[in-house]
């Protein structure tokens, strides 16, 4: 959607919208292979309507989505009505371009069928597109963007390692969360910042809150029946609040509530990845919810957790997308989820009382026991194992920080050495295992 309202701006700016009669995409690779599954299709479509993802509500989008099939015609860059229909997008799953697996190209053709202007992007994970340029684009509630927006030349506090990270800390005395917070400070006031952070807060919120009111199955064919609204239900009713087993159950609820509404095209936060949305939020409702003196503070209080959870998991996101890779298609799921746990795992940390060592414990040993894990998508749909793999990653990710805090934050492996021994295992993963759905799961479960 943000490639696809980048270009549509574009073909305004450059004056081309006027002569603009069609538009070409091709998707190529991984985002070809699930684009159905995925969603890709419809967020092209509503992408060059000129819409980001930030700035539409759910049922928005539904409605757009009906009238571009209905009529045929979509509003190019929200001025120019052209004749446009999903299954004209060209899909080529075997064609991989060269600079990621993720490649989708757009040409703008005139009544003629000339060509006027073409860019091709690329999806690397999180919400964010590279195109010809080095530089990265895009933003909107994205934890990664949210975090990790800053050249590490113009922060106090550079840098591009766990070990750099802990270094830092050592000198200065500070948490990882307020060396994070110094870097962002650079670029905006405290105030935006948590306000910025607040937000993504309120939009994981609204996620589950929107999610434990729909029933019914999730869309693309699998039927898939929706949980989240029934186990809230049960929950509600089951609980007695003195049954520590329960927390796990809660858990599960907020990351599973989080990825039905991700499964059915609804709003999410990319934490750092839409496949993986759901292991943040379900970890951070732990702790306000499980640790005593943030269940019992003032909102002050708990605003301040949150804010210390995001930037602290971000710090350790910014780790995975510098070093290695948070996308499914190029490095497997443990990219994905994996990265996911182990930020999660060390804003828990944090939150706990742990040092800088044991939060960097914590985040190693969350990826650590996600190493290898493929993405193998069923029918490429970010269903199954999708959404309950968040549930059970969130739990290790809660398990891995309670364990680290037992511990002094010494360790053998170290956060540098899993991330690296990721990216090197998700080089060496055959392709089938990368968000192609063409192997694993996606072949052995029959799709009737």
């Amino acid at each position: 959607m943000r490639a696809a309202a980048q270009f549509a701006g574009e073909l305004r700016d450059c004056g081309a919208l006027a002569d603009t009669a069609a538009v070409r995409v091709e998707l190529f690779g991984s985002l070809a292979a699930t684009g159905h599954g995925h969603g890709t299709l419809t967020a092209v479509a509503i992408g060059l309507e000129g819409t980001a993802p930030e700035n539409i509500e759910p049922n928005d989008l539904e409605e757009s989505l009906a009238r571009i099939i209905e009529t045929g015609r979509l509003k190019l860059a929200g001025e120019k009505v052209i004749t446009f229909s999903l299954d004209g997008i060209v899909l080529r799953p075997l064609t991989i371009l060269a600079r990621h697996t993720n490649g989708m190209k757009f040409t703008a053709l005139d009544a003629g069928g000339g060509e006027l202007h073409t860019d091709t992007f690329f999806s690397i994970g999180g919400g964010f597109i590279v195109r010809n340029e080095p530089e990265r684009s895009g933003s909107g509630d994205s934890l990664a963007a949210a975090v990790a927006s800053n050249p590490t030349s113009t922060v106090p506090y550079p840098f591009t390692s766990a070990e750099e990270l802990l270094a830092l800390c050592a000198v200065t005395g500070l948490p990882i969360s307020a060396l994070m917070l110094a870097n962002e400070l650079v670029s905006r006031p405290e105030s935006e910042v948590r306000d910025g952070l607040l937000r993504i807060h309120r939009v994981m919120e609204s996620s589950v809150e929107r999610s434990i009111t729909r029933e019914g199955v999730l869309p693309g064919g699998l039927n898939v029946r929706r949980r989240a609204k029934t186990w809230y239900t049960t929950l509600k009713a089951e609980d007695p609040n003195t049954d520590a087993f329960f927390a796990l159950d809660w858990v599960n609820l907020v990351a599973l509530a989080v990825n039905e509404e991700n499964a059915s095209g609804g709003r999410v936060v990319t934490a750092p990845t839409n496949g993986a949305a759901g292991i943040i939020p379900a970890v951070l409702f732990y702790a306000l919810r499980y640790i005593p003196a943030l269940a019992a503070a003032s909102a002050e209080v708990r605003n301040d957790a949150i804010v210390r959870f995001l930037l602290t998991a971000g710090a350790i996101g910014v780790l995975y997308k510098e070093r290695a890779s948070i996308s499914g298609a190029e490095v497997g799921c443990q990219g994905e989820v994996g990265s996911a746990a182990s930020m999660a795992a060390g804003g828990l940390a944090e939150l706990l009382g742990g040092s800088p060592e044991q939060v960097e414990n914590s985040a190693e040993i969350a990826m650590e026991h996600n190493l290898g894990l493929t993405c193998d998508p069923i029918g490429g749909l970010v269903q199954i194992p999708c959404i309950e793999r968040n549930a059970i990653a969130s739990n290790k990710a809660i398990n891995a920080a309670r364990m680290a805090l037992r511990g002094d934050g010494q360790h053998h492996v170290s956060l540098d050495q899993v991330i690296e021994t990721m990216r090197q295992t998700g080089a060496d993963m055959s392709s089938k295992y990368k968000e192609t759905a063409m192997g694993g799961l996606a072949v052995n479960v029959p799709l009737c």
